[in-house]
């Protein structure tokens, strides 16, 4: 009986929780909104988000394992009855704001073939693809100074630490990705992950990195290793994006399959010119490291 309790009081809660989330949904959706797409489109819509709603409290259970593989600690289900609810309800409001642009838009709703195919899209993979997506790209957001949240964050931070496929996942998004819409990485943060992205992690005497930039298809940064000792620059470079560089380089494979053509710091005279007493110009000469000229992108060949 006691047991029976418990449990009906939980259904309880959980019922109230899918409500909660689903009335911003419905209040969003006006008389007309539902005229102009029709009774049986609206109606199948917000059946949608209460099956959503559902689903996520059916799978709370399962979140432990999601977010395992995520390379995050969890502890067992089971233990805190309130701690899956609220797992499930942080849930349910990411799926929300996820398809947020699908099925509403600045408080109006959006039926006909572009809704459904939006929907499909955010629906892509099941429910637990639409979160994982939505986690990623809140860990994108953080690593990148625009925001995100402080789940995906910590999310982000866990797996860099243990070179999980999430944070190079992430990584290599953004390195990637259009620095003028994804950003960049850059700090402290930047250096661990680039470590994970090259598998870096846990092998001995691995490169030490600082002064990192990842983005745009460039990885910028200052590595100090056995063959570098005082530091050198680095710079890489995605192949899918950029001819092959002049002069020495390497081709390296990071941790998400992507090729990169990496170049360091090469001697290069520096020439600074000076007049002389009789009014000749002659110029001072000097070693210099430097980086040779960055290659040219494919895209603008």
């Amino acid at each position: 009986m006691k047991h029976r309790k418990k449990r009906s009081a939980a259904l309880g809660l959980s019922l109230s929780l899918a409500i909660f989330q689903a009335m911003p949904v419905l209040a969003a959706v006006t008389e007309s909104d539902v005229q102009s797409v029709g009774k049986e489109t609206a109606a199948g819509n917000v059946l949608v988000w209460f099956l959503c709603a559902v689903a996520f409290l059916k799978i709370s259970q399962k979140i432990d394992s999601f977010m395992s593989s995520l390379g995050i600690n969890v502890g067992h289900t089971g233990g805190s009855m309130m701690a899956e609810l609220m797992i499930a309800a942080k849930g349910i409001s990411t799926a929300k704001h996820a398809a947020g642009s699908a099925m509403f838009r600045g408080g109006s709703f959006q039926g006909g073939s572009s809704s459904r195919m939006n929907c499909a899209s955010f629906m892509s993979g099941g429910l637990a693809g639409a979160v994982s997506r939505q986690f990623a790209q809140g860990a994108i957001h953080s690593a990148t100074g625009q925001g995100g949240n402080p789940i995906s964050r910590k999310m982000f931070e866990s797996s860099v630490q243990k070179g999980g496929s999430f944070a190079n996942d992430v990584t290599g998004a953004v390195a990637k990705g259009n620095m003028n819409f994804t950003g960049s990485m850059t700090g402290p943060q930047a250096a661990q992950a680039l470590t994970s992205y090259l598998g870096q992690n846990g092998i001995p005497d691995a490169p030490a990195y600082k002064d990192v930039e990842i983005g745009g298809g460039r990885i910028m940064g200052t590595e100090t290793s056995v063959e570098h000792p005082n530091g050198t620059a680095f710079g890489m470079y995605q192949a899918d994006q950029y001819m092959a560089p002049e002069g020495n380089y390497d081709v390296i494979t990071a941790a998400d399959n992507s090729t990169w053509y990496r170049q360091y710091a090469a001697d290069t005279v520096e020439r600074t010119p000076y007049m002389t007493d009789k009014g000749q110009i002659t110029y001072h000469e000097k070693l210099v490291k430097q980086l040779p000229n960055m290659p040219k992108r494919k895209d603008r060949v």
